[in-house]
């Protein structure tokens, strides 16, 4: 008998795939990443389910859906959890694709790390059951770790695992899940369930300005918000300042054709994208919050150079450093 693991990397995924392996059911990991993951190497790979399934000597097949998952977070049908966390909207996608997933792969039912009251938007009661009729799940997802604790599955009815070795896991403690761990020998679990930026409430204000200045935002402007101090200076121009030289690398990695690129010339200091419809006076600006964060910031007159992407040569101004009111005042809040 085979099944479909949905692996996080996380303490509670990790045993629910290894209670359900000691019942002999074979069992290949899925994990979806998407821009927003905070368990990965530079975009390339989760990090945190690899380890996993390193621990547990099963499979792991890696999807990274992050186009096709910018429509869930623009438009969640349920609705988003306390910051800019579409959960139940999230968990219907990734089910619905491991769903097509299973059907080609002899697998013939699922298994999830969810606690029944665990989290408050997605695995309450009412929630696990909107999540399954509406991923056509409906009796094939089996939560290992609450299943005594919830109806029964086909997976238990037909026999394909015991219902006796299963467990009864309720609420937000992880005292149960850490004895199980120690009981099981995991000791080193890097992710924690989560791993969602859209969950931190410093960049769910960052997508919050985002997607009321620019509904039809794209991948590279979500990975821009990844990096460096931003601030709105009207409605559709937005500054993305670096905060170190691996940031610099990264935002200059990401400009894109229309972008200006600034900087403090003849002194250490931030690269700064300049994003959007400019009117006059929003290069100025943007040269005098650089010059702020530049080793020039105690001088009067600073010399800014800036340059389009595909530009070969640097424009100057001279500018004096904004004040640390108005940077207060144009900063999307962290």
């Amino acid at each position: 008998m085979k099944a479909i693991a949905l692996l996080s990397g996380g303490l509670d995924s990790t045993l629910a795939a290894k209670v359900i392996m000691e019942q002999g059911v074979e069992l290949e990991a899925l994990n979806f990443m998407t821009v927003f993951c905070t368990c990965t190497n530079r975009g390339a790979t989760c990090l945190a389910s690899q380890k996993a399934v390193e621990t547990l000597g099963i499979p792991l097949r890696v999807f990274n859906v992050s186009k096709e998952y910018l429509s869930v977070v623009k438009h969640p049908k349920h609705g988003y959890g306390r910051n800019m966390n579409p959960c139940i909207d999230c968990r219907i996608f990734m089910l619905k694709k491991t769903k097509a997933y299973m059907e080609g792969s002899g697998a013939v039912f699922i298994v999830t790390g969810e606690v029944l009251g665990q989290r408050p938007m997605s695995q309450r009661r009412d929630a696990m059951n909107l999540i399954e009729r509406e991923a056509g799940l409906e009796g094939f997802i089996l939560r290992p770790l609450s299943a005594k604790a919830l109806p029964m599955t086909i997976p238990e009815k037909e026999g394909w695992v015991d219902r006796l070795k299963l467990l009864n896991i309720q609420g937000r403690s992880r005292k149960p899940q850490i004895g199980l761990a120690e009981h099981y020998g995991i000791h080193d679990y890097p992710c924690p369930a989560g791993g969602c930026l859209l969950t931190d409430p410093g960049f769910a204000k960052r997508m919050k300005d985002l997607m009321s200045h620019l509904p039809d935002f794209s991948l590279n402007d979500v990975h821009l918000l990844k990096m460096g101090r931003h601030f709105r200076l009207s409605h559709g121009v937005k500054l993305a300042v670096g905060r170190n030289e691996e940031e610099n690398q990264k935002i200059q990695t990401f400009a894109q054709e229309e972008d200006i690129l600034l900087k403090v010339s003849s002194f250490p200091g931030p690269l700064s994208l300049l994003r959007g419809k400019l009117d006059e006076g929003d290069i100025e600006k943007a040269g005098a919050i650089t010059a702020h964060y530049s080793k020039a910031k105690d001088l009067a007159n600073i010399e800014v150079t800036y340059k389009g992407v595909d530009e070969d040569h640097h424009q100057s101004l001279f500018v004096s450093p904004i004040s640390r009111g108005e940077i207060e005042r144009l900063m999307i809040n962290e």
